[in-house]
């Protein structure tokens, strides 16, 4: 269960409805990158999270995939080349096949936490690269981009594009010391940080993301006149979630703080149950909706996860799903509610200790 509007978390639900009722929505005032009082309240969350950025730096979209899509068109042309973390969420492939880009990846690699293989990330830049995307904390590992990763990054002169949408859900309380909120902090080079109401306030039917630029001040405002086209080009985004985004960043934490102590707490189940369950770990995360547990290789992540949804009622995505090259793994959502949670942990490590039982049994 990844869907926070059917996963039973709250919502300030008064003050959202009411929100969208501004009859300001019933007027059409297009603006390209966005009504600026929207992005004066983008502004203001962003300075909660300790992130300075000016209203002139941000670009509002109807999502954080079309945030995306903008982004390529601007940076990118038709058989150019975007380097993109492996493993990370499929959804990268579609997006740069629609702009006709290719993608190359570069490994996340495991090692008690995460970290980018900065010398592949080198071997793989070309003459057609064009940009560097990071997704932090990433999806499904949950890792956060290190500043050292960063600062390597920036020295490749090539844009930056952060998938920042769990950026506000770190697992352990707070960002882990040497990992950047935000690529936001940049002074160099052109960074672009996505993010919206999908995860920031589990609204995803909403449809309002944005993104935010930084960097060196001249390369960062020809990237806000490029964007200004493109947007222009697409029409503003709908009316009454512009106008009611203050008011609704405001009463986020309502829905914000229950996924909190949600993702925590199932993570923490799942650390229990797994630890009496031999040849199984739940591997270091860091941030996000996601844990993933390192499962026997006596069959494919596939496989574990077909036996546990037919022959259990249980649903896990198998790390192939994120283009996971080694080992096994499934990969479990930490948005279901926790009971239901609890109960899905103990049947996936009742099918892992039957399977060991029976592979004793046969040895």
């Amino acid at each position: 269960m990844s869907n926070p509007t059917t996963a039973g978390i709250p919502y300030d639900e008064r003050e959202i409805l009411e929100a969208l009722a501004d009859p300001r929505a019933l007027t059409y005032a297009p603006e390209p990158l966005g009504l600026i009082h929207a992005r004066q309240a983008v502004a203001k969350d962003f300075a909660t999270w300790g992130i300075a950025i000016h209203p002139s730096r941000i670009a509002l979209t109807a999502s954080t995939s079309e945030g995306y899509s903008a982004l390529f068109k601007i940076l990118a042309d038709a058989g150019d080349e975007i380097l993109v973390p492996a493993p990370s969420y499929p959804l990268l492939g579609f997006l740069a096949a629609f702009e006709s880009l290719h993608l190359r990846s570069y490994p996340l690699v495991y090692a008690g936490s995460w970290h980018v293989d900065l010398d592949d990330l080198r071997r793989s830049i070309t003459p057609r690269t064009r940009a560097i995307v990071v997704v932090a904390p990433n999806n499904p590992t949950g890792s956060y981009l290190g500043q050292g990763e960063l600062e390597a990054m920036l020295d490749f002169g090539l844009p930056i594009v952060s998938d920042e949408v769990f950026a506000r859900y770190p697992l352990g309380g707070a960002i882990p010391e040497g990992r950047v909120p935000s690529v936001l902090g940049a002074r160099r080079g052109v960074t672009f940080a996505l993010s919206g109401l999908s995860k920031l306030a589990a609204l995803p039917q909403m449809k309002l993301g944005w993104i935010g630029v930084a960097g060196d001040d001249a390369r960062a405002a020809q990237a806000m006149a490029r964007l200004e086209l493109v947007l222009d080009s697409y029409l503003t985004v709908g009316a009454p979630v512009q106008h009611a985004l203050d008011r609704i960043l405001a009463s986020r934490h309502v829905a914000s703080d229950a996924i909190e102590r949600r993702i925590r707490t199932n993570l923490a189940l799942a650390r229990i149950r797994i630890a009496d369950t031999p040849s199984s770990t739940v591997l270091n995360v860091e941030g996000g909706w996601y844990a993933m547990i390192r499962v026997p290789e006596t069959q494919s992540d596939e496989q574990w996860a077909l036996d546990l949804a037919e022959r259990d009622g249980v649903y896990a995505h198998p790390g192939y799903f994120f283009d996971m090259q080694r080992g096994a793994h499934l990969v479990v959502s930490l948005l279901t509610p926790e009971p239901i949670f609890d109960h899905g942990m103990a049947r996936i490590c009742a099918r892992l200790a039957d399977f060991r039982d029976t592979q004793t049994h046969v040895t």
